[in-house]
């Protein structure tokens, strides 16, 4: 008898051990990643400034193109990738092209390279400022944004699923996204309003349409099939539902934390892409 209580008392401090270390390892990954992304913050921001100062006058305030030079976070494949490639441009220049050796400090190359690497990044690898949580409260209440968007089954339908958003969008992306209007809505969330042969009439964004039926999401969140037969009208909006006027709509603080949450999201931790390509590296 004494032995049986023994044994589960010894198992039952195993688990607890188990649990504490589990629960410690997991604080000094998170406090590592914090500590990481709040050194790339600043680097990063340093960068931006030391950018401003010397490299404008061919590739534009902010890097957003100049007469002479690309924008730093264009849409199309990069000669220059790596960290290395990139401080070396810097330092060196580029024979036989407009690029001329800058021979910065090397500290400040560096941050150039921080800077330029977090313009190109997805949103989920990239420091951002703001409270999480926070945001998450303006997304699904202040802002509305849930009644339109799914995140993780959660949410509306008739705007994109932004359960992955971090993973697929840069931060500035993300930013433009609800404060820059759209001229036109994107394929598939064009505002529609039906009107059937029975009088009565749906809004919402449709999904697809053609000679013989129609396919929406409705306000109410539900999919509607009508054939041809049924429908006496079709009107489609010109204009996206997606407001853009959120750094307006919002306060600085509201705003930057909704920037926050929605960066973070991922169906992917962050940095799992770079521990993925290290991992390929290693022999």
């Amino acid at each position: 008898m004494l032995q049986s209580v023994i044994s589960v008392g010894f198992r039952l401090a195993l688990q607890l051990a188990l649990l504490f270390s589990a629960s410690a390892a997991s604080f000094a990954q998170d406090s590592a990643l914090r500590d990481s992304f709040d050194s790339r913050r600043e680097m990063s921001i340093e960068g931006r400034l030391v950018f401003n100062k010397f490299c404008t006058a061919c590739h534009g305030i902010d890097g957003v193109a100049g007469d002479r030079a690309p924008a730093m976070a264009a849409q199309r494949r990069y000669l220059h990738r790596t960290p290395q490639a990139l401080f070396d441009v810097i330092q060196a220049g580029i024979p036989g092209s407009g690029m001329p050796p800058m021979n910065l400090d090397d500290t400040d190359a560096w941050k150039i390279v921080s800077w330029i690497r977090t313009m190109r990044a997805k949103a989920i690898d990239v420091p951002v400022e703001g409270d999480r949580s926070r945001g998450a409260d303006v997304f699904w209440g202040l802002g509305g944004c849930g009644g339109c968007h799914t995140i993780r089954g959660r949410g509306g339908l008739r705007g994109p699923d932004l359960s992955n958003l971090g993973s697929q969008m840069s931060l500035k992306k993300i930013q433009e996204s609800l404060t820059v209007a759209k001229l036109r809505p994107s394929l598939g969330y064009r505002p529609v309003t039906v009107t059937t042969k029975d009088g009565r009439e749906i809004s919402g964004v449709s999904k697809n349409e053609h000679n013989f039926s129609l396919q929406m999401i409705g306000d109410d969140n539900r999919l509607h099939l009508f054939a041809a037969s049924q429908v006496e009208t079709i009107v489609f909006g010109e204009k996206p539902l997606m407001p853009a006027d959120y750094d307006q709509r919002l306060s600085t603080d509201e705003f930057q934390n909704l920037i926050a949450f929605l960066s973070r999201l991922s169906l992917r931790p962050p940095g799992a892409a770079a521990r993925e390509r290290g991992a390929r590296r290693r022999p």
